[in-house]
Order: structure tokens, then sequence, then C-alpha cells
């Protein structure tokens, strides 16, 4: 089995940036196999490990735990009478989250949820500067074949139920739980004190393929952002992973990820 390296992340950003709208970065998968690693690791339940990988300071562990594996394959295997796009959701929330540590590796970020099609948040990330906490991003992940009517008709209202403050109560639940995790020694205090208005911020990721893989089909993509999400245009981040078959390419990365937990089972009953 191939270990990565200290410092390695199978997806690269590109950054883009839309005056006065909002900014962003466009990822390319450099590396399938690696991606296929990292998801049978998050997967099985090693998304602390892994998260090391992607901050830089350790490598991953030869072998993998000894159990875990039943639960791995289903997040990652379309079962009878499941719906294909949970299983690429999850995937899609996965690689969401490894380009969210390559985008800033000194922020909180919420680990992938384990089970597929959870109604909560898609993502959250705390991002700090020298006064605390500088934004709390709002994350909406898509892995569609219909981007714009995902972005218009689904995570546009739901960051406007977040800027009026609707969802505050979950919002404050979520971030109360990541400092806590991050050992923030008055989670409650921190979350008590910030302003929300200031803080918020958003970022939605879809998978993208033909008119929307250029620059204007991206412009016409995330029309209406700067009317949903107001303020200045670090509150709105867009993030785009060209796919032209969003299902088959997910599919085939799953698979290998699936040979891989096969692989590390087999060596665990060794």
């Amino acid at each position: 089995m191939r270990i990565l390296r200290e410092g390695l992340a199978p997806v690269t950003l590109t950054p883009i940036r839309q005056k006065f709208s909002r900014s962003g970065s466009t990822w390319t998968i450099e590396d399938e196999d690696q991606l296929a690693e990292l998801l049978a690791r998050v997967a099985i339940g090693q998304s602390r490990t892994v998260e090391r990988i992607l901050r830089a300071t350790g490598d991953l562990p030869a072998r993998y735990p000894k159990g875990g594996f039943e639960g791995a394959r289903k997040l990652l295997t379309v079962g009878t009478g499941d719906k294909t796009y949970h299983r690429d959701g999850w995937v899609f929330q996965v690689i969401a989250w490894i380009a969210a540590h390559r985008f800033d590796d000194e922020a909180l970020i919420r680990a992938p949820q384990m089970i597929k099609a959870d109604k909560g948040l898609d993502g959250l990330i705390i991002e700090f500067d020298s006064d605390g906490i500088a934004h709390v991003v709002i994350c909406e992940e898509k892995a569609t074949k219909n981007p714009r009517n995902q972005v218009k008709s689904k995570v546009w209202p739901e960051f406007e139920q977040f800027e009026t403050g609707g969802r505050d109560n979950e919002l404050i639940a979520s971030v109360t739980s990541l400092l806590e995790v991050s050992r923030d020694p008055d989670p409650d205090g921190t979350v008590a004190d910030i302003l929300w208005n200031e803080k918020r911020a958003y970022r939605v990721a879809v998978t993208v393929g033909g008119k929307y893989a250029s620059a204007k089909g991206r412009k016409g993509l995330f029309k209406g952002y700067e009317k949903s999400v107001l303020g200045d245009v670090a509150r709105r981040r867009a993030e785009t992973l060209v796919l032209e078959d969003v299902r088959d390419w997910i599919d085939c990365v799953a698979e290998k990820a699936l040979v891989k937990i096969d692989s590390a089972e087999a060596a665990a009953n060794v």
C-alpha cells in the first residue's frame, strides 16, 4: 500500500476573483489514486489522520484500523433503493473539505459527516486573524449535473436564511462544537462575543461542465450571489470542479477507494 508523504494533497486550487461580485477558485484533481486513498481513510473514520497530512504535520500510517470497513463501503456505494447523488454528494463533501485545507491550513474545518444525505450544514470553516475569529464560513456543496438550477433554487435561499438570522441557533451550536474540539478554553464565551453580522461568510462549491466551465459560464452560474449575500466580496466565495460527467467520474473514484478498503480489510485479517 502506497503511503502519502508529508504535505501532499490530490487537489490544487487556482484563484479566481470576479470584481465586486465574488472570490474563489477552480479545483483540479491532480492524483485520483491519492484522492481515493484519502476517501477510503475518511470513510473508515480516519479524518483526523488525513487532516494531519493536509496540514503537513504527519504521514498516513501504513496500516488501517482493524474495523470500520463495512460502514466505509456503505458511504462509497449506491445501495439498493439509494440515490446516486447522495453517495456523490458525500464524496464531493470530502473533496471540498480537502480543498478547504489547501486554502487555509490554519483554519478550523469541520470534518465530513459520516452519513450520506445529512440535512445540516454541508461544511463549516472558522478562520482566524490576529484579533481572533475573522470569519465563520458557511459552506454549501453540490455534486450535480444541473449546477445553475441547484445554485439558484437551493444554495441562494439557504444562504439567505443564514443572512436573516433564521438559522443562527444551528450556526451557534455548530461553531461551539468545533471550537470545543479545538480545545478552546471557553467556546461558549467565544461564541457569545461573536458579532455574527460581521463574521459570517459563505462558500458555494459545485461540479461543472460544458458552458459553466469557462470564465463567462462561471459568471452566469453564480449570478445573484451579491443580492443574496450583501457586503464585501470576501463574504462571497465560489468554487468549481470541472467534471464533464460527474456521475461516472465519482463512481470511478469511489470504486478505487473501495479497492483500497478491500485490501486493507484483507491485510487486517492476516
